[in-house]
């Protein structure tokens, strides 16, 4: 999970000339009022009061919150910002589909689906896409939430257990596995009532076995629940090689999700997750930033150069080659048996439901209206260069004084494809725009 591999896909997208496609956008850093949407008030303000130099002072409260030495969510310098930051991606997202600016966006920091209402788990602190489902919510009446992390969605389908304004569909290893989770029988509860969707998958799956399963799922759930938006979690450590995981996708099959997803013609987050092998992470997320912008053909297999180009060798590619001795434990009677049970699980719902007129919250997280806040504060005598000002599309590449202004750097390309890339640019670096 560390920030490197953002980075890595990050000059990914540059020297492969994406970037060009691409218009340029800061996300805000969300406040504490924003995550608070979702998470608890104690457990925001702990996230902010604790660092390395506090860890002492609030020790008692770690083990309530899962946070510390003794667990999988580390304290480190910089926790709230970076997660803060996170969380404002996901929700700029939200917000550029809502008003139709975009179709698809990305946000390959976020995806953190772990994260509960009052206590980080796996490396997740804040749950980004919880926050951005919730803003979609304001202006579409369901939302599909899709997983295809290697790790149950556990914290996503928690928030969303009770309701069927979302859809939660996850396909994941079960068994002995991180979080142990997600078994086919978890349905929802109450007024979510077969709303939540889960795949139990075992080691080695392949494309074929992917797509076998995921195709006939996704188009059931299109067909009857009849969503808004997606929202999807896609987590690299369900391909190919990565040091976590173990199932045999390649990048093409993974991606093969997105493009399905995409080919229903709605609007689409593209959200991060697992992948703990970074150099993989950022050839995976790259070709899927290619296939949200339609130009994955055009990619050549073999990667330009670039300041990081030594992590990609010794092949230097961008496509990985499937481990031949990875057995696919997945049978077909098996995923046969999975798929009937859940496609009998999505008949049994009825009409697409509906909801009641009501008044729709302001946005939490609205470009256009902070933009218009900076022309009040503005000097008059700068208020015309800001309002029509126009960022070229390489502004934040052509030396290197613009990569350490701000680690997070954001793309979105009219109506075709929206994204929010978090890069952490901690050091200085010559690549030029190509």
């Amino acid at each position: 999970m560390k920030p490197h591999r953002l980075k890595l896909t990050h000059h990914l997208l540059l020297t492969y000339g994406m970037y060009r496609q691409m218009e340029v956008l800061r996300p805000h850093t969300a406040t504490a009022e924003e995550m608070e949407r979702f998470h608890s008030h104690d457990y925001v303000d702990f996230l902010r009061r604790v660092s390395p130099d506090t860890e002492q002072e609030l020790e008692k409260q770690m083990s309530k919150y899962n946070i510390g030495p003794y667990s999988d969510c580390p304290i480190f310098d910089g926790l709230y910002d970076f997660m803060s930051n996170c969380a404002g991606a996901s929700l700029d997202a939200a917000v550029k589909i809502n008003h139709g600016v975009t179709d698809v966006a990305v946000n390959w920091s976020g995806g953190l689906h772990h994260a509960k209402k009052g206590e980080a788990s796996g490396f997740c602190y804040i749950n980004d896409i919880v926050l951005s489902i919730v803003e979609l919510l304001k202006y579409h009446p369901r939302v599909l939430y899709i997983d295809i992390d290697i790790h149950h969605g556990d914290g996503v389908e928690e928030a969303f257990y009770t309701t069927d304004r979302v859809m939660t569909c996850s396909f994941h290893k079960y068994g002995d596995f991180f979080p142990g989770s997600g078994a086919y029988s978890d349905t929802g509860a109450k007024a979510g009532k077969n709303y939540s969707v889960n795949f139990p998958l075992k080691d080695g799956l392949d494309d074929s076995s992917f797509e076998s399963i995921y195709k006939p799922v996704i188009q059931k759930i299109m067909d009857k629940y009849q969503p808004g938006a997606i929202v999807m979690c896609c987590g690299a450590d369900s391909i190919t090689g990565d040091r976590l995981g173990c199932w045999n996708l390649t990048i093409k099959g993974h991606a093969g999700a997105i493009a399905f997803a995409k080919s229903f013609g709605i609007p689409v987050i593209l959200l991060g997750g697992g992948g703990y092998t970074p150099r993989n992470v950022a050839r995976c997320w790259a070709y899927e930033t290619a296939v949200a912008l339609g130009e994955e053909e055009n990619l050549d297999d073999d990667i330009p150069w670039n300041q990081y180009h030594n992590y990609f060798g010794p092949n230097h590619q961008l496509h990985l080659t499937p481990d031949t001795a990875l057995r696919n434990m997945n049978t077909k009677a098996y995923l046969n048996k999975y798929t009937q049970i859940i496609l009998q699980q999505l008949d049994s719902l009825d009409a697409a439901p509906s909801v009641q007129f009501q008044d729709v919250p302001p946005d939490y997280s609205d470009p256009e209206e902070r933009i218009r806040a900076a022309q009040d504060e503005a000097d008059p005598d700068e208020k015309d260069n800001l309002e029509h000002k126009r960022h070229h599309e390489a502004e934040y590449y052509h030396d290197d004084t613009h990569h350490d202004t701000n680690p997070f750097i954001s793309y979105q390309t009219g109506t075709e494809c929206g994204g929010f890339v978090p890069i952490d640019e901690s050091k200085p670096t010559d690549t030029k725009p190509i």
